[in-house]
């Protein structure tokens, strides 16, 4: 019974996690981003039942189709310009600050969009202004990973991750973790949610490997 209750807690708190996170997803202009290349696969271990973090977990691959959001870190750097250069936070409101040209959006853009708005911006005051806009951390985009593993919480979808790299980057499986059971809460359109199975034993067994998905911003993995 207390087993019971335990895991009926677990999937109520995933539930809350997926509604909170999606909401302000919902909200933001664009799409998800769409990077060149996949994240380095995790490597695991069937017979210890730890799982790897992937390689270089925060950095972006290619991030001209990326769609900003609020929280990224932004580079913002003008070719001669040092005073204008330097690292920017998007804010909640999807805008930046930056000197001379104040405010401006950049939540909803990719950033070669956002380096001809802020190029355009620019030539009142400088001629010819060559500007470069690199996502330093893509924060906006992120999934949760709750239950029994070694570090709960939110992560970075900064470049394509898989479940079996979400689990790693939460540290791996926690003790007694029902590593067959294992799902993926995804929200959908009107409040909705769906439900993905993943069982960490068949997929490294080599039965199955469907239900290694691909995780999307928003995603909340539950380790019962």
């Amino acid at each position: 019974m207390q087993s019971n209750r335990n895991y009926r807690q677990i999937e109520i708190l995933a539930l809350f996690a997926v509604m909170a996170v999606a909401w302000p997803a919902r909200c933001q202009t664009g799409t998800a981003p769409v990077l060149a290349s996949s994240a380095s696969p995790s490597r695991d271990d069937s017979r210890t039942g730890t799982v790897a973090a992937p390689q270089n977990p925060g950095a972006l691959a290619d991030g001209s189709n990326y769609v900003i959001g609020s929280d990224d870190l932004l580079n913002v750097h003008v070719w001669h310009q040092a005073e204008m250069s330097g690292p920017v936070t998007v804010r909640p409101d999807g805008k930046i600050s930056l000197p001379l040209i104040g405010e401006m959006l950049a939540g909803g853009l990719t950033p070669p969009q956002l380096q001809s708005n802020i190029a355009d911006k620019l030539r009142t005051f400088v001629k010819e202004p060559e500007v470069t806009v690199i996502v330093q951390q893509a924060n906006s985009k992120r999934f949760n990973v709750m239950g029994r593993v070694e570090h709960a919480g939110s992560f970075s979808l900064a470049t394509p991750m898989r479940v079996l790299d979400g689990i790693a980057a939460a540290g791996g499986f926690g003790d007694f973790a029902k590593t067959a059971k294992v799902y993926v809460l995804r929200p959908t359109g009107s409040n909705g949610v769906q439900k993905l199975p993943f069982n960490y034993k068949r997929i490294t067994q080599g039965h199955d490997d469907s239900e290694n998905i691909e995780l999307q911003a928003g995603d909340t993995v539950v380790v019962p």
